[in-house]
């Protein structure tokens, strides 16, 4: 059945106020994760630890993901943003003592981050359920486009600071600044109310927290387009997770941190330039089209950017991505919002981020010992692939990770022209009734 989300609650100015908090946050939150990225790989010069970093940033997230989607769906929306806020801001206060004390230690950092993600692992779906009931959904389009403009404003700025900080200031500055900006988002949530939205027939009150996964599975199940829609993502989020991860260890072979984090903001100014784009558009009218073929095009300029060892090349192609990013996402966003009904979206939520992204970890988890190991000594001078894929792509230090690249950007698009050949992904706008009815507005 079509759910019909309560009118009230302040609308789109209460959305604005708590876009602008998590804003802020989002900032320092980016600027935290690149400064603990460039000190980590900047003290272990190990592309393996850099990446247990980043995993203990999201695998703990997405093992808690269902019961953090069933909390979102029973509770106040606002409650669950608050207490997630307030728990990210305590953990970064550890890191920020010891850092301060000077007993900082490498280890100490992946408690830390699986903290963060747990509290993340909260406040995203509650975050992404909170916007249908306050936006008209003729323009939650246009709200999601913001919403990924606050997180390019994070990629524009935080590279160039956190690199900044690093040298001049310490990792402890960073991460009182982070501090800071969760304070802030804390703030504009106790100033407003999001409504809660009823129960729907299908939704059992009643049922353990245990049961969420089963749920949010099941409804999908029985929506096999999205299903299949999903398992897209699945795999271009394991693909591209590890170009996220080798970027660095890709720059630093042949330039410097700093050029490291021009290339990453030039990525974020694609970002928010896609995500103006999206705010003002709204996203293309035959959505699943619009997301294969730009998934399409944004697999082909990571494999590009991979080729040469140039920052000029790697920032322009990299921000053709990260241009292209904030549409598909923000397209995508609007099609799950507008398919899946309020009331049991925070468990829904949930099991796509669970599904989506607990790959990428993997992927990640592989990608360092594969680069360390297999194919940075393969194109090498006189490794393996120098006589093959070196006499296309060059050889030395930073041409291994470039391959890994190269074939991360090509399955992304591989994966996209799967999806649009696919039936039941192709046709599921016509297929899959809408759960959302417009009475916000």
């Amino acid at each position: 059945m079509a759910f019909e989300p309560p009118a009230g609650g302040g609308g789109f100015a209460t959305f604005l106020i708590v876009w602008i908090g998590q804003l802020v946050s989002v900032l320092g939150s980016t600027l935290t994760g690149f400064a603990m990225g460039i000190w980590v790989f900047l003290e272990t010069g190990s592309v393996t630890t850099f990446a247990l970093i980043i995993v203990s940033a999201s695998v703990p997230g997405l093992l808690v993901a269902p019961l953090a989607g069933s909390v979102v769906d029973r509770f106040d929306r606002r409650l669950v943003m608050l207490g997630s806020d307030l728990s990210a801001g305590m953990a970064t206060s550890i890191a920020a003592a010891l850092f301060i004390t000077d007993t900082l230690e490498i280890w100490h950092l992946y408690p830390v981050a699986a903290l963060v993600a747990i509290a993340g692992a909260f406040q995203e779906p509650a975050y992404s359920a909170a916007v249908p009931l306050l936006v008209p959904k003729r323009h939650l389009g246009r709200a999601n486009g913001l919403v990924q403009a606050g997180l390019s404003v994070g990629l524009v700025l935080a590279p160039i600071l956190a690199a900044a900080l690093i040298a001049t200031a310490g990792l402890g500055v960073v991460l009182i600044i982070d501090i800071g900006t969760f304070l802030f988002a804390v703030t504009t949530l106790l100033l407003v109310r999001i409504p809660r939205p009823t129960a729907i027939e299908e939704d059992d009150p009643t049922s353990s927290l245990l049961s969420s996964f089963s749920f949010g599975w099941a409804y999908l199940r029985a929506r096999p387009g999205l299903l299949g829609l999903l398992g897209v993502y699945a795999v271009s989020n394991f693909m591209l997770s590890v170009v996220g991860l080798l970027y660095l260890p890709l720059i630093l072979a042949f330039s410097s941190e700093t050029a490291y984090g021009l290339v990453m903001s030039v990525g974020g100014v694609g970002m928010l330039l896609g995500s103006l784009v999206m705010s003002a558009w709204g996203g293309p009218d035959r959505r699943i089209a619009g997301i294969m073929g730009m998934m399409g095009v944004a697999g082909i300029a990571v494999a590009l950017s991979g080729l040469w060892e140039s920052v000029l090349l790697i920032a322009v192609f990299s921000s053709v991505d990260m241009f292209l990013g904030p549409i598909i996402n923000g397209t995508s966003q609007t099609l799950w919002q507008t398919k899946i009904a309020p009331a049991v979206q925070g468990r829904v939520f949930a099991v796509r981020r669970m599904v989506a992204f607990l790959i990428s970890p993997i992927s990640m988890l592989l990608a360092g010992p594969l680069a360390d190991g297999f194919f940075e000594p393969a194109m090498m001078p006189d490794g393996v692939l120098a006589g093959s894929v070196g006499a296309i792509l060059a050889t030395g230090p930073g041409r291994g990770v470039g391959f890994m690249i190269v074939i991360a950007g090509l399955g992304t698009t591989v994966a996209a022209a799967a999806g649009w050949l696919l039936p039941r992904i192709r046709n599921l706008e016509v297929e899959i009734p809408d759960g959302l009815e417009e009475v916000v507005g």
